[in-house]
């Protein structure tokens, strides 16, 4: 198990980012489904806790056998997902992470949020405060993210909202912006496998922290696209795939938003409803019945494959003769021996 502690400041507040990372959420899974891969909605809907109150419950499929390094692509089947399972109770959320394939796999992650530049040393006492763990802070403005993820209308350092006025930050932000808010998240990797535990977790928490950069940036960079949104205009937003005008909307539209989003990221990535059609068809004689197109042959012949087949022209192996030759029992044995002749004969010992 490998137990680490990211920090992530944003010029927001925390009772505006609750709109954000809803939002930040839909566009990025459906911007990130495609070609078969990406994410796929299971289930989405209310969920109340006796402890922390109403709160939304979601699943998902992560498709992303791409995303895998290559000696893990070698390992993984190429239908490959993991499984996402989130409980939202602003400002506090829990996200699990789990994989049917590595049943040893596992992900954990709880957050949450406050109006302070990553000052709370002491946020996870009643979670983890006897745990060891590495405190990691991300810098949206100033840490590198991998360049193939890179937009320059996403970068802190270039990106000003007009609808705020905040953005183009500077190396020392955190100092001294207002509003500032921070993302605690506290991140457990499980992966109790000898052998490779120690390099998959290393892993997953590199990926993780790519996610939790490439994310906040996302979210502080579309701050002008959901600045004005309520929870309703979220939920308006997934249903039809694009901005809401600027309203003010009500909690359901953003609710809305959220399965519209998620029906056509469904689609993106192939996650249909199947289909069966019949037909009339005459029954064909046996002889000439054949599989569908989409079915791989098989042979009628009774003749085995080529390939386990021995080639005809290749010499047997003797591995003993063809006629075994018994000698003669009447004929006598010759013994040679060195120093005599063939035609000396062994003699008898003469007796005294």
């Amino acid at each position: 198990m490998l137990l680490k502690e990211y920090r992530i400041c944003m010029p927001l507040t925390v009772d505006e980012y609750k709109i954000g990372q809803l939002y930040m959420i839909s566009k990025h899974s459906h911007e990130q489904s495609d070609r078969g891969e990406g994410v796929e909605v299971v289930q989405n809907e209310p969920f109340e806790d006796p402890h922390h109150g109403n709160g939304q419950f979601t699943e998902k499929r992560v498709y992303l056998n791409s995303k895998l390094p290559s000696w893990a692509r070698a390992v993984v089947p190429k239908i490959f997902y993991v499984t996402e399972k989130a409980w939202n109770y602003y400002p506090y959320t829990i996200t699990e992470y789990t994989c049917s394939f590595l049943p040893k796999f596992s992900i954990h992650i709880e957050t949450k949020y406050e109006d302070n530049k990553g000052s709370n040393d002491s946020i996870f006492d009643n979670e983890a405060k006897d745990l060891e763990r590495e405190v990691c802070f991300i810098d949206i403005a100033c840490d590198e993210i991998p360049e193939r993820y890179y937009k320059e209308s996403e970068d802190p350092k270039h990106f000003k909202s007009e609808k705020t006025g905040r953005g183009q930050l500077r190396e020392g932000w955190r100092d001294s912006h207002q509003p500032i808010m921070c993302s605690y998240k506290l991140v457990t990797v499980k992966f109790e496998v000898w052998g490779l535990q120690t390099r998959v977790e290393q892993f997953v928490h590199k990926v993780v922290r790519d996610i939790l950069l490439i994310g906040h940036r996302q979210a502080f960079a579309w701050v002008d696209e959901w600045y004005d949104m309520t929870m309703d205009d979220v939920r308006e937003y997934e249903k039809n795939i694009e901005p809401c005008p600027n309203k003010y909307m009500t909690m359901d539209e953003v609710r809305e938003f959220e399965r519209a989003t998620q029906e056509a990221t469904n689609k993106k990535i192939g996650v249909f409803p199947p289909a069966i059609s019949i037909s009339s068809i005459p029954l064909l004689p046996s002889s000439v019945r054949s599989a569908p197109s989409s079915a791989p042959s098989t042979p009628l012949s009774t003749d085995a494959p080529e390939f386990l087949s021995v080639p005809k022209d290749r010499p047997r192996k003797k591995s003993a003769p063809e006629t075994l030759t018994l000698p003669d029992p009447e004929k006598k044995a010759t013994l040679n021996l060195p120093g005599m002749h063939s035609s000396d004969k062994p003699r008898r010992p003469k007796s005294e």
